[in-house]
């Protein structure tokens, strides 16, 4: 992998990083947004704020925090890993996303003992997710991976047709 990749795949982790972290600022701190209020700004989607405990999607908030602990500080070595012996650019920067979201997510659990959500994604009274920019940076890591996975970003070969 090129080092403009290695620099490029960084700065788009850190980027991911710093807007969940300014976001949450702004709307924790600066706001003083109260936990639980959610103000309508699409027909599917509400602005507000509420802390998640479990890990993805709520799951696994039955475990107690340092189990939860556990299993991000395993996925996160896992990602940082996977980063590090990575030869292609689109792996590297879909990583670093998910690594930049992940960490900004592990501080919050550090910090609360909870990640902060505060988009909620809903058709009428049928909740999907409430989610954050970490979340969304993940959900967009993950999908650059997926498109690595289908050949996107490879080069062809010489007896490609």
């Amino acid at each position: 992998m090129s080092r403009a990749g290695l620099w490029l795949s960084l700065l788009v982790g850190l980027v991911a990083f710093g807007a969940d972290r300014l976001h949450k600022y702004v709307q924790m701190d600066v706001m003083g947004w109260p936990e639980g209020r959610f103000v309508p700004v699409l027909p599917f989607l509400d602005i507000g704020f509420i802390y998640n405990r479990g890990v993805s999607f709520g799951m696994l908030g039955s475990l107690p925090a340092w189990a939860v602990g556990i299993v991000v500080a395993v996925a996160l070595t896992a990602l940082v890993v996977w980063w590090a012996r990575s030869t292609s650019t689109l792996v590297r920067v879909g990583l670093a996303i998910c690594i930049g979201g992940a960490v900004s997510n592990a501080v919050d659990r550090w910090l609360f003992g909870a990640v902060a959500d505060f988009f909620w994604l809903h058709f009428g009274d049928f909740s999907l997710f409430v989610f954050n920019i970490a979340d969304a940076a993940i959900t967009v890591g993950v999908c650059l991976l997926l498109l690595d996975l289908t050949g996107i970003g490879r080069k062809r070969g010489a007896n490609a047709a």
